[in-house]
């Protein structure tokens, strides 16, 4: 049976099970770089006769900055977890009440009273994983499961080094790296942070969010990356392989949630529940081969999901992962100074 045909199947089946009305018109996505599936947008169009357009970003500060300025016509983002309570403080995401929503039952219980959204009133899951270390490992055969590949450079990757442009990832493993906690003030441990990725910077290649060819290609042989996409290039490129850093990794989840201002908020609530069903919870893991928080979606999972080291934490690493948080204003100011400079 070809896709076409089980995507027909899976639509009509969807139609006589729902209970929610179809709807029409159009929707309009906010998200990370290649994190959206087309098949799960086409199966959505289908369902809906909605149109849907999805418009890419590539950092936290920068979808907010875009939304804050208004007049972007999009009705759904897709914000990292710390970042929610500030969207709802500032008032740019709706209650939307996922709670209330007919696939909310899905969602696993670990993943219903959050800290940043209680009771879930506002988002739903899409995934989540950790921030660590890719590193090719036909060039460097040492241990992988520290950040001094990125701050400490081994000879056989200098200049190959690229650092996500995500301010809060980056800060978090250069933190723990130098011996501080998130959300730190210590202004001598910031002063070590600052002065040691400044003289890190110069085995970097480039501070990107690179496609993955140049990885796939060996033109870069090392990141600070997450542990999905990292997966995908291994999928390609099987010299590469995904570390967790023992001096302390970031663990996130990247929510979804309508817009305050969206032209399409119905549209944009169906897509929340939709995406809660185990089976398109499923087709985004399958795709961005990140972890979901939907109960009974692994049925519908690609077998090499499971087990996978890259979403699987090493049982002696687990303690050093650490959920991200967002700092105090005052501190967030202090990082992005340092971001700042690190940058130039």
């Amino acid at each position: 049976m070809t896709y076409g045909t089980l995507l027909k199947a899976s639509v009509a089946a969807l139609a006589l099970t729902t209970t929610t009305a179809l709807a029409e018109g159009e929707l309009n996505i906010f998200s990370w770089g290649n994190y959206t599936p087309p098949y799960l947008i086409e199966k959505f169009e289908l369902a809906y006769d909605v149109k849907v357009t999805v418009t890419e970003y590539d950092s936290s500060d920068a979808a907010m900055a875009k939304v804050k300025a208004g007049g972007h016509g999009f009705d759904v983002v897709v914000p990292t977890h710390s970042f929610v309570p500030l969207w709802i403080s500032e008032g740019l995401i709706e209650e939307s009440r996922p709670d209330q929503m007919e696939n909310f039952a899905n969602v696993d219980p670990q993943w219903v009273d959050v800290d940043w959204d209680p009771g879930r009133r506002y988002t739903v899951p899409y995934q989540w994983g950790t921030t660590g270390i890719l590193v090719h490992t036909g060039t460097y055969d040492g241990d992988i499961n520290t950040s001094s590949v990125i701050f400490d450079t081994p000879g056989a990757l200098k200049g190959q080094i690229n650092v996500v442009p995500e301010m809060q990832d980056v800060m978090n493993i250069a933190i723990f790296y130098y011996g501080g906690e998130q959300c730190t003030e210590d202004l001598d441990l910031l002063r070590k942070v600052r002065d040691g990725m400044t003289q890190a910077k110069k085995d970097w290649i480039g501070i990107d969010y690179p496609a993955f060819e140049k990885f796939i290609n060996e033109d870069i042989l090392g990141s600070i990356f997450w542990n999905g996409a990292s997966m995908r290039i291994r999928t390609d490129n099987d010299k590469f392989a995904y570390g967790y850093p023992k001096e302390g990794y970031p663990v996130w989840q990247d929510v979804v949630a309508v817009l305050a201002d969206a032209r399409n908020p119905e549209n944009a609530r169906l897509y929340q529940n939709f995406i809660m069903a185990p089976e398109n919870a499923a087709l985004i893991s399958n795709f961005a081969r990140y972890s979901n928080g939907i109960l009974g979606s692994e049925e519908f999972m690609d077998p090499d999901l499971i087990g996978a080291p890259e979403l699987v934490i090493p049982d002696d690493l687990v303690s050093a992962g650490h959920f991200t948080k967002l700092c105090a204003p005052e501190t967030q100011e202090l990082y992005t100074r340092i971001w700042t400079e690190i940058q130039k």
